[in-house]
């Protein structure tokens, strides 16, 4: 069976401070969080190294949010994979939504990106996903279909986690239906060659619906936002029932 990851993407919240003080709070909740669920936290790059320290020794896999292509260069803003291991980071998200629509990501850099992340041992988190109007237009398929092909060129799917989200329904509190999560999961499950990959879904996570999403048998994990930044809040997602 593909292994449970629910991860939290901070996106840009939380200072060292901020971060420390969520981790005492967090970490008391997992006391009877199962064995076989990996809890991740994807923080901003300036908490990083404070939080990897606190986690050492601990349960919970540290998360970065983006990963250059390249081990070193004149990539003004940009972080290396080396840079991200050396301070005990495990898992990177690449390609989130946000990166596409505000930082000119494309199928192409995705690609590099997760290829570099696998080469130094990171474990890439890719995320796919439909707009509201390409939903509307009937495109979902095919717009995920193009995302996972352009994605996984020469990617070693032993190595891999997927996220499924759905644009439309990032931030707005409007999740999609559990049953079409989980169709379109199972689209994107047709699509590799490996069936043991984790996918995950994304969109509006919250306490309220995760029991739900995680009761359908195509998804394997969550890829949780604005719910992950309340330390009570993400526990009740990570110890679903």
């Amino acid at each position: 069976m593909p292994k449970v990851v629910i991860a939290g993407n901070w996106k840009m919240h939380k200072t060292q401070r901020e971060a420390l003080e969520f981790l005492q709070d967090f970490k008391s909740h997992l006391e009877e969080t199962p064995d076989d669920r990996e809890v991740v936290l994807c923080a901003p790059f300036t908490a990083l190294a404070v939080i990897s320290k606190t986690l050492h020794g601990g349960r919970i896999r540290l998360g970065a949010q983006n990963v250059h292509w390249e081990k070193s260069g004149a990539y003004t803003g940009e972080i290396s994979a080396d840079m991200l291991t050396e301070i005990g980071v495990h898992y990177v998200v690449i390609g989130h939504s946000e990166r596409r629509q505000y930082f000119g990501e494309t199928d192409e850099t995705v690609n590099l990106r997760v290829i570099s992340a696998q080469k130094q041992g990171l474990i890439p988190i890719i995320c796919v996903g439909e707009s509201k109007a390409q939903r509307d237009a009937g495109e979902t398929e095919k717009v995920i279909i193009k995302q996972i092909q352009g994605g996984l060129v020469n990617v070693d799917q032993k190595n891999l986690v997927i996220a499924y989200e759905p644009i439309w329904a990032i931030g707005t509190g409007e999740t999609c239906e559990s049953e079409e999560a989980n169709r379109v999961i199972g689209l994107i499950r047709q699509q590799l060659d490996n069936p043991e990959v984790t996918i995950q879904y994304g969109g509006s996570v919250k306490p309220d619906n995760i029991d739900e999403i995680m009761a359908q048998s195509q998804i394997n994990g969550a890829l949780v936002g604005g719910a992950s930044l309340d330390p009570a809040v993400f526990a009740r997602i990570v110890n679903y029932r």
